[in-house]
């Protein structure tokens, strides 16, 4: 077996209608998709629900679900907030930095432009609480080939101290300043 694909990421969240306008509004996702159901198709609960599908790019789709009878939206409070987050990529830096300044312009906190190396992003928060990340690639040949040929011996390394590899010193002989994570 070989996966062709995602065929869609699924996550929750507090109202549909705000979820699809926001996502169209910001990062200009077409509304794909909608379905809802008074019980569950796998599991034949009885737990209305309204699913949405929105074009991603590519072929990705990312799609949401709100759930009025379930108790209130969380989140993992073990994981800290920059783990678990959606990243997307965009064309280019200015690309980038004008989503920033529109996110900005309506109140919405970004962090960054923050210098990955192999890429840029800003982080900020969709009004679900969902973590995004838009990401532009800044990296080089000679910069790809330098990530693959330690990639093994940093994840064995990690594995076995679980601390940063000493291998992931090219990264930062070509830093460029900016923050990280």
């Amino acid at each position: 077996m070989q996966i062709k694909k995602i065929h869609h990421v699924a996550y929750r969240c507090k109202d549909a209608k705000q979820t699809v306008e926001w996502y169209t509004r910001y990062l200009g996702m077409d509304f794909q998709l909608a379905f809802a159901e008074d019980y569950v198709p796998s599991t034949k609960a009885p737990d209305p629900y309204m699913h949405i599908f929105l074009d991603a790019g590519n072929g990705n789709v990312l799609a949401f679900f709100e759930l009025p009878n379930a108790p209130e939206m969380g989140r993992d409070a073990n994981t800290p907030d920059w783990v678990q987050h959606i990243a997307f990529e965009v064309d280019t830096l200015q690309e980038l930095e004008q989503i920033k300044e529109k996110l900005q312009a309506d109140g919405i906190p970004v962090v960054g432009v923050t210098d990955h190396t192999l890429f840029k992003s800003i982080y900020f928060f969709d009004p679900n609480g969902h973590r995004l990340e838009l990401a532009v690639d800044t990296s080089t040949p000679e910069l790809n080939a330098k990530a693959a040929a330690v990639k093994w011996d940093m994840l064995e390394e990690w594995s076995r101290t679980k601390r940063a590899p000493k291998h992931a010193a090219w990264m930062h002989a070509t830093d460029t300043g900016g923050d990280k994570a």
